[in-house]
């Protein structure tokens, strides 16, 4: 740096010096200084306007705060219950193919002529499996003869239909659907006429 240059910097500096001074005596003057006049007492109807102002104000958070909470109350237990309901629900999944074996059982004990009693024990255990699933809310489907719903049904094939009114509609079932409180657990697999 030549001379020139360091007298510049030195010049600014003392200039941002003596704005820093005045900006700091200008700062003291001010909170030395009393303010000239007083405000003037309000009357008793200002005051009240003013009071009533702020009871609507604060009447008005206190209502909104209210609402927000009530919500989150609501939404909460609505949350719970729907974990209520479907909280088995991989469970009952799970236990859907012990259902079809059941009857797949049943129908080759019916073709076989196994002994009465035999089925008869079969089926007090797949009646007994089946009530305590429907406590928990299982429903199967019905959907042999009635008409195809892609909502519902899974069309596996379509064979010409054997009469008339049976034309899309379901034909045979091959594996039965079912809903849990409502909702499609497993679509039922069906055999579709045309």
């Amino acid at each position: 740096m030549n001379k020139e240059e360091k007298l510049n910097n030195n010049k600014e500096e003392v200039k941002e010096q003596e704005v820093a001074d005045e900006e700091k005596a200008t700062a003291e003057e001010t909170k030395l200084k009393k303010p000239k006049s007083k405000k003037k007492k309000p009357t008793k109807s200002e005051e009240l306007e003013e009071l009533q102002y702020q009871y609507a104000e604060l009447n008005d958070k206190y209502l909104r705060l209210f609402s927000d909470f009530d919500n989150y109350r609501k939404r909460s237990n609505a949350e719970k219950l729907d974990l209520i309901k479907t909280a088995g629900k991989d469970v009952i999944e799970g236990l859907l193919p012990v259902l079809d074996d059941f009857d797949r059982a049943l129908s080759a004990f019916e073709e076989q002529k196994v002994d009465k009693n035999a089925v008869h024990g079969v089926e007090l255990i797949q009646n007994k499996l089946f009530n305590f699933l429907k406590q928990h809310g299982l429903e199967p489907m019905d959907s042999k003869g009635k008409t195809f719903d892609t909502e519902y049904h899974d069309a596996m094939t379509q064979i010409p239909a054997p009469s008339d009114d049976l034309k899309g509609k379901v034909v045979d079932v091959i594996e039965k659907g079912y809903l849990l409180n409502g909702t499609i657990i497993r679509h039922a697999k069906v055999v579709v006429g045309q």
